[in-house]
Order: structure tokens, then sequence, then C-alpha cells
């Protein structure tokens, strides 16, 4: 395996330069989420020729599959890459700006899928040295609720596959740091919407309105106490209002104010305990003004879970490979984003593991930022990683 190892390194790294073309072309040309039209094309006609088999529109969109098969008998693998990108105006200055007005690739995931088609078409070059069986998950959606995993997992992308991998590019670690968590990784999370209906009235006198500014205000402030007084200090919840719409004239008194947030758990007992005294709180505060809500509260990703023997398996591998761009490969902290490659995790014993993206000592913007940019030395060592951790799972196991 040690053999064939390096002649993947090799090959990835002689294909860096298409590898960046191709991430730079998806950067210029972002697609939201259920609308990758365009990119999912890209993929498709990245494998015309190859010697592999590639269902498209997989998963009633633009999922697409591309199966692998060995030339040996062996275990079967699952690899996901994600492509959609976000509605965020990038101010990046790149000269690969996106080209398209409000859309961005802001969480690398034109990185993900550059590196991924690279690595899939050297795996294909090599697939008579390999045992088993490789599928590519190339998955639109991830960004947008109810996400494009579970799409893929409701049409059947893993039947017949045991395990699943995925990475993500993280321009909180240094290029060349590869980290990775066994157990409960990634938050899950719930969105929701309020509309509080009041009466409205003149501001001179408050005494013939019921004011839905002030209810709303004050909801804000208590459904904090869910964190703060009703969960155990030793667990991961955030509640997060991301918009208050209760835009009016200074002298009017609001009939209406729509709220909107989501609730993040890092265990998924603890989501029934936030919804009882969420709904609570804000049943207790319309009665005390008068005024009546709507809700939707709804529950999408689960908390995303990695299997310890697969994450295991993937540490030791890492390890043992030494590869000459990875510099550090460390057990991490759990993270409070949310992904829905937690839709794979819940069907298959998987791991989830990251990829350092700014270069030590550099200046470096959030996930969703509209300067969010990686370097792009990580695209090979994502590929490197990913190739290696296929190569060991299929001549080693878990």
């Amino acid at each position: 395996m040690k053999e064939l190892q390096k002649i993947l390194s090799q090959r990835l790294k002689e294909k860096e330069p298409e590898l960046i073309k191709l991430r730079r072309h998806m950067h210029e040309n972002p697609e939201l989420s259920f609308k990758e039209e365009q990119t999912a094309q890209l993929i498709a006609d990245f494998y015309k020729g190859k010697d592999c088999q590639v269902q498209t529109n997989f998963g009633g969109g633009y999922g697409i599959l591309v199966d692998i098969q060995g030339g040996k008998p062996g275990p079967s693998l699952a690899i996901r890459a994600d492509f959609d990108a976000l509605p965020i105006q990038e101010d990046t200055g790149l000269p690969f700006e996106s080209k398209n007005p409000g859309v961005m690739h802001a969480c690398g995931h034109d990185g993900h899928t550059a590196y991924m088609l690279i690595l899939a078409e050297t795996l294909i070059e090599l697939k008579a040295q390999l045992p088993g069986r490789i599928r590519v998950l190339h998955q639109p959606a991830e960004e947008t609720p109810p996400g494009g995993a579970l799409g893929m997992v409701k049409a059947g992308c893993l039947d017949g596959y045991d395990h699943v991998l995925g990475a993500h590019v993280m321009t909180t670690m240094n290029v060349g740091q590869i980290a990775y968590r066994e157990g409960p990784t990634q938050t899950g999370r719930t969105t929701f919407k309020i509309v509080l209906q009041g009466k409205g009235g003149h501001g001179s006198t408050p005494q013939d309105a019921n004011d839905t500014i002030v209810a709303a205000a004050q909801f804000v402030t208590a459904v904090q106490t869910i964190v703060s007084r009703r969960v155990d200090p030793f667990d991961t919840v955030t509640v997060t209002i991301g918009s208050f719409d209760g835009k009016g004239s200074a002298n009017v008194i609001k009939d209406k104010v729509e709220l909107v947030g989501d609730v993040r758990v890092m265990k998924e007992s603890s989501r029934g305990l936030v919804e009882r005294e969420f709904k609570r709180l804000l049943e207790g505060i319309c009665l005390a003004f008068g005024i009546s809500y709507e809700l939707d509260y709804a529950h999408d990703y689960p908390v995303l879970v990695n299997d310890a023997e697969l994450t295991a398996m993937f540490a030791r591998g890492t390890k043992a490979a030494a590869l000459d761009s990875v510099t550090e490969v460390f057990r991490c902290d759990q993270q409070t984003p949310s992904e829905d490659f937690a839709y794979y995790a819940e069907e298959k014993p998987s791991c989830f593991f990251y990829v350092g993206a700014t270069k030590a000592g550099e200046v470096f913007y959030p996930h969703h930022h509209p300067k969010f940019t990686i370097d792009e030395d990580c695209l090979l060592i994502a590929a490197d990683v990913m190739g290696n951790a296929v190569l060991t799972y299929l001549f080693e196991g878990v």
C-alpha cells in the first residue's frame, strides 16, 4: 500500500495546476443551493470518457454519484464533497472573484469539489490495483435546509456501502494541519420563525394598543435564559435571534413583528428541552401582553456524530503516512456550526475531518464572511489526505 500511496501522491501533485484551475472556475461561477445546474454539468462533464459509472440528477436534484470499481474484491466506501455557494456579495478582490452578484463561495465548497474531482480521476487511473469499491458523492445544497444530503440518503446513495468519509477546509486552522474528533463533533440545528400579532396604534395613546415591539423585545431577552438557566452548563446549546423585523415609524405602535433565528445543540436529547422551554416562554409572554403568535419551529440537521472506529482508522492512517505537506494531525474540539454530512453519519459509520486552509501567520476571515478565502495549498493536501484515508480503508480496514 505504501508504494501505491506514493504513486497517488505524486500523480495528485502533477495535477495541482488543474486542481487550482477547477477551483477558480467554480469560484467565479457560484450557484446557490438547489440551483447548481451549471456546476453539476461541469462535474458530470469532467467524468465523460473516464472508466467509471456516473449517475446524474440524483436525489431529486443535482446530486451526482460516481462509482469506481476496484480490480480486486474488498470493502466499500463512500466519499463526499459538496458544491453549493451562499447568498453573499463577495468582497475579496481576488482576480477570480464571483461573477454572479450576491452569490459567493464563502465556505470552501468550490475547493471541496475541485480536490474531489482530481482525486476521483486519479483513483480511477489506479483502480486496477485497488480492492473494493468507491462511491464519490458530489452533493448539492449543503447550506440550505433540508439539505442536499437528506435527499441523497433518501434516494439510496449509501445502499451497498459500509462507511462514509468527508472533509471540510477550515480557515481557523493553518495549512498543513489536519484535525479529527470521534463522537458528537458538530451541532444539530433547529430554525424558527415567529410572527407576533398585536394591535397597532399611535405612539401618543399606547393604552389603546398592544405593542408587539415591547413583547418581542422581552422575548428576545427571556429566551436566552433557556441556555443560562435551563440547560446543563456542561452541554453545548445556543439560541440566536438572527432577525428582528419591526421596522415602522417613530410615532406608530407596530401591530406585527417577525423574529427569525436558530438553535444549536450538541446532544439530540437537548432538542426537546429547548423546544419545550422556548414554547413555554413564548406562550407566557404573548399571554401577558395580550397578543397572539404564529410559530414555525423546524428541526433540520442532526448532530454530526463521528464513528469512533473509523475516526481512529483515519487518525492512525494519516499519522502513519507521514505526508510531506502535513505538519500536524490532532484531535480537535467540538465544532459549533452544523453540517448536513450528519445525515450520512446517521445512516452509516462515518468520519468527517478538517483541513487547515490559512497560511500560518496570515489574517483569515471566518466561513460565510464576504472576505472569506482559502490558501490554495490546502487543496492538494485535502486530496492527498483523503486519498490516503481511502487507501488505508481499502487495504487495512477499520
